[in-house]
């Protein structure tokens, strides 16, 4: 039993990260550490597995991280570092490697140190934050000593030392630092050194110190190919040129916290100059940075329209000057068109209408957004048109058009068997998780529907429509507007009702999203026999009563050995749509919890549902949230209906 566990938790990680066994090199190095072991199924593991499953999403683009999470006993506390010449995609590769890996080598221990060229990673049960121990230290070396080895280790020192002054002191996001040198026998050495970048100045040398002297002790001493790796620094030697040139960033660090402190026998009239110079400073910093912000921002659109804008002539032609016989549909701000450019690339034509509601900035917004996104199941664009009234975005052509299209029609909707709802499903969590946190910015899409899922040619889905998206920084969690944009049925509550959004109103959207796919019908006008309901309200009521068999589209019922997996994608979207925003879970549990049939569910809380009488297609949020203002009794009475065009709200409010 112990040995199916081990296998269960070796396969979540598998499937998340999207590699094959086979396809991972066996670790460079390893090391399982002397804090001890943990248990099976307990919070200290589930702690580990979570950590873990989220490590190379989060580095930075420099390739760090270093995160702790849990309590007391229960703490992991885990620090990864890529080389500082590796690409960012190759390092988030050899760090999803390593974890595979070390949990392998590594089985049912709270510490362990392991990694690659290109990577390394710590993993322990105390805290590494905030520290600059780099234990364990490993020593690695070729064969071969030099002929001269006291004036070969004179040279090698005076090269480690002038590059330890150059990645202590050098860029503060990248601490590192490679050259060669001559040695005696007039060959070359190649060296690098790195520390991790949250170590200051003062540490990363003292760190590069002490591996440095650690040699001395070392079988390696006077070899003339050699490194020593450790969690905080490390630095190599060898004979051969190992590392790709990279170019130097000017970083300007924070300033220190000393020029703040004052003696107690300073006057006071110094202790103001002193307040007041630095007040300036900041306040001139501050300036300084929005300008270059918006100066940064321009330069990008500007070589986005460089290489990515079209002519209005090229476009007609396209389109056949956008002929109804080459209408793919009408979205909320537009018709849709399909055309063919000269060089007979298939794309799909989004025409802004003049009164659309998308203005200038929503749609220089979704240019600058989708421009930089690059996943398979985001829509890709190809370029776009800015002239006069005129405002068109060229995006890659999709097949088979949207998933609503599919979902609502009685005929369709039998091409749609589990196993390609299931892979839509998993398709739109993967897309969504890239926008909340894989991308520089996190960005909350804040209008997705199954009109906004495209299905390409093997039905995998992609997201589209970006004017509505928002930018958050990686440090930001929620934010708010007067402005409420998106679709009524899948917006949470807590932005529809007072303009409070986050990735957690991503994931409230999506939700809804899957309860419609399991059930082939809207969230705005469930039929239930006869009647007409809520869909989250059917489904909370279905699940308490232990009929969720009835959510399920008839079409579904007689799919065979997939009631399991139907029935936890139920459990998921409940977890999704909970009132309380803290209940609900992340993008990054959920791939997870889609990943693995392992992994225990918690229970759902009451989704946030409004129970209506003679529900049609849509319902106006002025309406709703005079109602919300009214009381529940007042709501359930209303009747008076205002349909937006294809189900799309703009509404200008002033939450509470």
């Amino acid at each position: 039993m112990a040995n199916q566990q081990k296998l269960q938790i070796f396969l979540i990680f598998h499937i998340y990260f999207h590699c094959l066994i086979i396809a991972q090199p066996d670790l460079l190095f390893s090391d399982c550490g002397l804090n001890g072991n943990y248990t099976q199924n307990s919070a200290y593991q589930s702690n580990l597995n979570t950590l873990l499953s989220s490590l190379s999403s989060n580095m930075d683009e420099y390739g760090f991280y270093n995160t702790s999470i849990g309590r007391n006993t229960d703490i992991v506390s885990a620090i990864v570092l890529c080389r500082g010449d590796v690409e960012l995609q190759e390092c988030r590769n050899c760090v999803n490697n390593t974890v595979h890996k070390l949990v392998r080598s590594c089985p049912e221990q709270k510490e362990a140190f392991g990694g690659y060229d290109d990577c390394m990673l710590q993993y322990t049960s105390r805290s590494i934050i905030g520290t600059s121990s780099n234990d364990p230290l490993l020593y690695m070396w070729d064969s071969g000593n030099a002929s001269k080895p006291e004036e070969f280790n004179r040279e090698l020192q005076k090269l480690v030392d002038r590059l330890r002054g150059e990645a202590a002191n050098g860029d503060p996001l990248r601490k590192y630092a490679t050259g060669s040198a001559t040695d005696p026998n007039d060959q070359t050495i190649y060296a690098l050194v790195q520390c991790t970048p949250d170590l200051s100045p003062q540490d990363c040398s003292d760190c590069l110190t002490n591996a440095y002297g650690a040699m001395a002790t070392c079988p390696c001493n006077g070899n003339r190919c050699s490194r020593q790796i450790g969690p905080r620094c490390n630095f190599r030697y060898q004979s051969y040129r190992f590392f790709k040139q990279v170019a130097v960033q000017s970083h300007s660090p924070p300033p220190g916290r000393s020029a703040f402190a004052v003696k107690e026998d300073k006057s006071a009239r110094i202790v103001i100059i002193i307040v007041v110079s630095t007040v300036a400073t900041i306040i001139l910093m501050l300036s300084t940075f929005v300008i270059l912000m918006k100066m940064r921002k321009r330069k990008l659109m500007h070589k986005i329209q460089k290489f990515l804008q079209f002519d209005l002539s090229t476009i007609r032609a396209a389109t056949d000057n956008f002929s109804s016989s080459n209408k793919l549909g009408e979205g909320g701000f537009g018709p849709v068109y399909k055309g063919v450019l000269s060089n007979g690339l298939e794309v799909a034509v989004k025409r802004l209408s003049v009164d659309s509601g998308q203005g200038d900035l929503e749609f220089k917004n979704e240019v600058l957004l989708v421009a930089r996104l690059q996943h398979r199941n985001l829509v890709r664009l190809q370029g776009f048109c800015f002239d006069g009234t005129e405002r068109l975005l060229v995006y890659e052509f999709v097949p088979n058009a949207s998933l609503d299209q599919f979902l609502y029609d009685p005929d369709k909707r039998k091409q749609l068997n589990w196993e390609k709802r299931s892979k839509i499903i998993g398709g739109v969590a993967k897309g969504i998780l890239y926008l909340h946190e894989d991308s520089r910015l996190r960005i909350i899409h804040r209008d997705l529907k199954a009109s906004n899922v495209l299905l390409d040619a093997e039905m995998n889905p992609k997201i589209s429509d970006f004017g509505m998206a928002r930018l958050f920084t990686l440090d930001e969690t929620q934010g708010s507007t007067t402005r409420i944009v998106g679709t009524y049925g899948y917006m949470a509550p807590e932005y529809a009702m007072h303009g409070q959004f986050s990735v957690k109103s991503d994931v409230f959207s999506f939700g809804v999203l899957v309860l419609e796919i399991i059930s082939g019908q809207k969230n705005t006008c469930f039929r239930n026999g006869e009647s007409v309901e809520d869909l989250l309200s059917n489904a909370w009521m279905n699940w308490r009563e232990e009929t969720t068999t009835n959510l399920i589209d008839p079409m579904l019922r007689g799919s065979s050995g997939m009631a399991r997996d139907i029935m936890r994608c139920i459990h998921i979207a409940l977890l999704c749509v909970q009132e309380n925003i803290s209940d609900r879970p992340t993008m990054a549990a959920v791939v997870l919890m889609l990943s693995s049939l392992s992994l225990n569910l918690p229970l759902p809380s009451g989704p946030a549902y409004y129970t209506h009488n003679d529900i049609t297609s849509g319902i106006s949020l002025t309406q709703e949230y005079n109602s919300r203002s009214s009381g529940p009794r007042e709501l359930a009475k209303s009747k008076s209906i205002s349909s937006s065009h294809n189900e799309a709200s703009i509404t200008e409010l002033s939450p509470r």
